[in-house]
C-alpha cells in the first residue's frame, strides 16, 4: 500500500468511541484516528517492511501511523538518529511499547539500547529501557542467563520511580525474566526479595506483584518441566 491508500484506510476505520475508551488507559486522544491494532497489522501484512514509507508515516505524527511506521521500518536501516529520535518523541505507553515489540527489539544492539534508555531520565525513555528487557526476554530464546545479569541493578534502582509507566515496565520486565527458567526465576524471586525491602511504595508494589506470580504454583509447575539449559543456552 502507499502512504496515500494507508492514510485513506484509517480515514475509513476510523472509530471516535474507540479514541475515548483508549484514553481511559492512557492513549492520547489526539492525533489518533482509534484504529485498533489488529487492523494496523493487516495494513502492515498487506505492505511489508518499507523504509522510506515508515519514515513518512512516523512524521505525520498520528498514533496509528507512527505504530505502523514501527511495523514496517527495516532493523538494517535504523541508525542511531532515528532511534534518538523517535524514542525521544514517546508521549504514551503504546506507541513506546509497539516501537520496543515491532522494531527495537530486532536491532543488533536491542541489549546495549536496554541498558542505555533504562539509566535516561525521561519517563517513556526509561520505560522503552525496561520495556526492551521484557521483550528481550520473552523474544531472545537462545539468550544465556548471564546476558540478563547486568539487567538486575538496572531493575532494583529502576524500582523506586514512582511514575506509573516506569513502574510497570520494571514490573513487567522482572516478571518476564522470571518465566524464562527455573535459574532466572530464582533470580528474579531475590531482586524482587531486595526491591521489596525498599522505602518505596512504588518498590513495595512492583515487587508484591512479582512474587506473586513468579512463586505461583504454574508458573513453579511449568518451569519444572523444561529441559535444562547449559550456559550456551542449548538444552
Amino acid at each position: 500500500m502507499t502512504f496515500n491508500e494507508i492514510i485513506t484506510t484509517l480515514r475509513g476505520h476510523a472509530d471516535p468511541d474507540s479514541i475515548a475508551g483508549m484514553a481511559s488507559f492512557g492513549i492520547s486522544p489526539d492525533r489518533n484516528f482509534g484504529v485498533r491494532v489488529p487492523v494496523l497489522r493487516d495494513i502492515a501484512k498487506q505492505t511489508k517492511r518499507n523504509h522510506a514509507l515508515a519514515l513518512q508515516l512516523w512524521e505525520y505524527g498520528f498514533r496509528e501511523t507512527r505504530i505502523l511506521a514501527s511495523m514496517l521500518a527495516e532493523p538494517a536501516k535504523v541508525d542511531a538518529e532515528l532511534l534518538e529520535n523517535w524514542v525521544a518523541s514517546f508521549d504514551d505507553w503504546e506507541i513506546c511499547d509497539q516501537c520496543c515489540m515491532n522494531l527495537f527489539e530486532k536491532l543488533p544492539d536491542a541489549w546495549q539500547l536496554a541498558v542505555a534508555w533504562c539509566r535516561r531520565p525521561e519517563e517513556f525513555v526509561r520505560r522503552a529501557g525496561f520495556v526492551l528487557i521484557a521483550r528481550l526476554a520473552v523474544s531472545d530464546k537462545n539468550a544465556a542467563d548471564e546476558r540478563f545479569e547486568p539487567f538486575f541493578p538496572l531493575l532494583l534502582e529502576g524500582s523506586t520511580d514512582n511514575r506509573n509507566f516506569v513502574k510497570k515496565a520494571v514490573n513487567w520486565a522482572v516478571r518476564q525474566i522470571g518465566k524464562r527458567n527455573l535459574a532466572l526465576n530464582r533470580r528474579a524471586i531475590e531482586i524482587s526479595l531486595e526491591i521489596q525491602r525498599l522505602d518505596s511504595k512504588a518498590a513495595k508494589w512492583i515487587a508484591a506483584d512479582a512474587l506473586r506470580e513468579l512463586q505461583s504454583p504454574a508458573v513453579k509447575t511449568r518451569l519444572a518441566s523444561q529441559p535444562v539449559k547449559t550456559k550456551t543456552g542449548k538444552s
